[in-house]
């Protein structure tokens, strides 16, 4: 059965900064539902903030089964409500990857209950360490691989204690980021990766394809998504 993803985008920079077009002349979400469809087991559709409801309607959310969120410079611009909605769709089983900027998106910080912020320099180099490498995100994957540009994101990052790091990254900086991390909330799984900046090709590179289908096949649900209660139950037991 195929794994439906919405790739959600603000779609501001890469319909306006020509830089940015220049990577990506289509779009980041397109550019990332156009590789994930290279796997026969993933369909992908795009979604933006310009969209009804941002893209994020009920049926929408009801018909993904992974979502995943780039935005950069319009977090406040996403309604508490719809916000709210991812959240709640997380909690009854949708996988949600959360890229690069997107660490200050609200259902982000809805979902972890932290400020999610760090500290960023943007041209540096990045080498991305493969610290769980049974992990199913990591399958494929090199001990490590390089990023020639990428927007550095260093530590302290305010995330809960992750579930799981899958990847390090260090930079010619010289600091180091949690750039791969899960959680699990309710029945939902999440992933964290940091490299995306929209004005580098990072997107192209083929070691980031495989860890974001990875990522897909990690975060799809797995149960009958349902919403999470507080039944009062009947006992199994007979005295």
């Amino acid at each position: 059965m195929a794994i439906h993803v919405t790739v959600w985008n603000e779609r501001k920079q890469d319909r306006t900064q020509e830089n940015v077009l220049k990577i990506y002349p289509e779009g980041i979400s397109r550019a990332i539902a156009d590789f994930l469809e290279q796997d026969d087991g993933i369909v992908a559709r795009t979604a933006a903030l310009s969209d009804p409801e941002c893209g994020l309607t009920e049926d929408v959310l009801a018909h993904t089964d992974v979502l995943i969120w780039w935005a950069h410079m319009a977090h406040d611009e996403v309604p508490d409500e719809i916000a709210r909605r991812v959240q709640e769709a997380v909690l009854k089983g949708m996988g949600l990857i959360v890229l690069h900027s997107g660490h200050l998106c609200k259902p982000l910080r809805f979902l972890l209950g932290t400020s999610c912020t760090l500290k960023w320099r943007d041209g540096d180099r990045e080498r991305l360490w493969t610290v769980n490498p049974t992990h199913p995100i990591a399958a494929g994957l090199p001990e490590h691989f390089e990023l020639p540009v990428e927007e550095m994101y260093g530590e302290p990052f305010d995330i809960p204690e992750p579930d799981e790091t899958v990847f390090l990254g260090w930079f010619s900086g010289g600091e180091v980021f949690r750039s791969g991390v899960t959680y699990r909330r309710g029945y939902g799984k999440i992933f964290y990766f940091q490299p995306g900046h929209e004005s580098n090709p990072t997107y192209h590179d083929p070691n980031i394809q495989r860890v974001l289908r990875n990522a897909v096949k990690w975060a799809a649900p797995t149960i009958h998504r349902e919403k999470i209660d507080c039944p009062n139950p009947k006992p199994l037991e007979k005295e």
